[in-house]
């Protein structure tokens, strides 16, 4: 049996030759701390990560599954949130409605 293929390839954070974004300025950011919401976020995702619920490779794979739109349009961690809350969901730890 052919196993499938659970992100639709080229995904958007893999943009290597993509005309779009040939060519376009790299924008600069200032190396400043995170705000007081990716402070919590991090924590969270230590805290999860020392107690074996999420791996690094689980929440970049759901980072990187994002739609366009949601990829484009979110925060650095609001992805870091959004990748936390699917691993969270899928293993049964929450419930959506929960997290509501």
């Amino acid at each position: 049996m052919e196993t499938p293929n659970l992100a639709p390839f080229p995904a958007q954070h893999d943009l290597g030759g993509n005309p779009r974004f040939r060519c376009t300025p790299v924008e600069i950011e200032d190396d400043a701390p995170p705000d007081d919401f990716g402070k919590r976020v991090d924590a969270l995702r230590a805290v999860l990560r020392d107690k074996g619920l999420i791996t690094t490779d689980e929440q970049r794979f759901n980072i990187e599954s994002l739609p366009e739109a949601e990829y484009f349009d979110l925060t650095y961690y609001e992805k870091w949130l959004r990748a936390v809350a699917a691993v969270m969901i899928a293993k049964g730890v929450v419930t959506w409605e929960e997290l509501q």
